[in-house]
């Protein structure tokens, strides 16, 4: 079964705000953390710190 990694993330992300209840603004900053960290300079980095 393929599954797109958008639909994953959200499933997972939803069940991780159910579940463990962190504050919205957390992860409003994490999400926009990610995404201004995967569009810069740091992102080969990352991607070999995260391998």
């Amino acid at each position: 079964m393929d599954v797109p990694l958008w639909l994953a993330l959200l499933a997972v992300g939803f069940l991780g705000v159910k579940l463990i209840r962190p504050p919205w603004w957390l992860v409003a900053v994490l999400l926009l953390g990610g995404y201004l960290l995967a569009d810069s300079t740091l992102a080969p980095a990352l991607a070999t710190v995260v391998k």
